[in-house]
């Protein structure tokens, strides 16, 4: 392998407006920069991997000697051209030159610049705009055509030689080594990049990806004479749960499980036990806690339920329990999964004297 990968985060963030450097925060629980790392030792493209920074305490052992840090310059292009000489004393003879800002690029994507880079001298992975784009020159304002805009990402894949000839003639400050072959009217590969692939410039980039996690439980003793709901549907049986509600288990801890991952308290601060309450059916709790949720611009990736009864046998039930939370709630039936357990015949449950319920929900927040 003749390739070398060459990651940029020298840079100041000053966009990202945080006291900590974009390109080291916590992104999808690890450092914003060893994702791409990651992906490029994954790939098996790569002789060597190439951090450019000015954090030189990054520990390099942890990637199976496949990364050396090195330190990085004052602007963008200066670190680039440090990386591309340390991979010309590798013996490389080729560099993908890659912004660490940008964790998302798929192997895919490696895979099809490193293959088109065998018939061409500079492969640059673009998508398309589809915002009306204008260009304004000194008062002037023009209108550019939409099907002509490319926006250009990285990795961008060269020759070492002809990458390295142009940044070392270089006098002025550029956004991407695909510049400098454009300034001097050099062919260059465009092929599809990816719409993922965005580049992480400002916090509210990062707050987007965010996922985050609700946890939710109740438990309810079983009474005679009294009618048994679980996730909003009536079940045939001998006694039903105790509350000051329905005492729907399923609806409440799903209700505790939302409130949790928007951080909003819990159940009894929207719904105390107050004459106002009593014999509330859940789904009428339920339905300001989505709109609180929908409020907050979050959506639902899934549901995970846990019903604990020794009876009745929530097998028996599961599609109907199912349906009805799809329906209530307003989403795919594919993002719900429900599972029922036993508890071996232990303690008030086993005994068939009370029902449990625990639910894990994760949310993003929309772009």
């Amino acid at each position: 392998m003749n390739n070398c990968f060459i990651i940029l985060a020298a840079g100041q963030s000053k966009r990202f407006k945080s006291s900590k450097h974009k390109q080291f925060i916590s992104y999808k629980n690890r450092p914003l920069y060893e994702h791409s790392i990651i992906k490029a030792i994954e790939s098996k493209l790569f002789s060597k991997i190439l951090l450019v920074t000015n954090n030189l305490k990054i520990d390099s052992k942890k990637f199976k000697n496949k990364l050396k840090v090195i330190k990085g310059g004052k602007e963008r292009c200066d670190s680039s051209l440090i990386g591309i000489r340390y991979a010309k004393k590798l013996g490389a003879k080729n560099v993908f030159i890659h912004d660490a800002a940008r964790p998302n690029f798929s192997i895919r994507l490696l895979k099809n610049i490193s293959k088109n880079l065998n018939r061409n001298k500079a492969v640059i992975p673009y998508i398309g705009s589809a915002d009306s784009i204008k260009y304004k020159f000194k008062k002037d304002y023009f209108n550019l055509k939409r099907e002509n805009i490319l926006k250009t990402q990285t990795p961008q894949a060269f020759r070492l030689k002809d990458i390295l000839k142009l940044s070392m003639n270089n006098k002025k400050k550029v956004n991407d080594e695909a510049t400098l072959f454009i300034n001097k009217n050099y062919k260059i590969k465009f092929i599809p990049g990816e719409n993922k692939n965005s580049k992480i410039t400002f916090l509210d980039d990062i707050k987007e990806h965010e996922t985050f996690y609700g946890l939710g439980f109740d438990i309810h003793r079983l009474v005679k004479n009294k009618k048994l709901y679980l996730g909003g549907v009536k079940i045939p049986y001998h006694s039903g749960l105790a509350g000051h509600s329905d005492g729907d288990v399923v609806l409440h801890s799903i209700i505790d499980a939302i409130l949790g991952a928007i951080r909003k308290k819990d159940i009894g601060t929207y719904f105390p036990n107050t004459e106002k309450f009593k014999n509330i059916r859940s789904p009428k709790m339920l339905k300001p806690v989505l709109k609180k949720l929908n409020q907050t611009n979050f959506y639902i990736n899934n549901l995970d339920i846990n019903l604990i009864c020794q009876k009745p046998r929530v097998s028996k039930y599961r599609n109907k329990i199912i349906d009805s939370i799809s329906r209530l709630m307003n989403i795919n039936k594919d993002l719900i999964n429900l599972k029922g357990k036993t508890v071996e015949k232990l303690g008030l449950i086993g005994k068939e004297k009370a029902i449990a319920c625990e639910v894990i929900i994760s949310i993003n927040k929309y772009d």
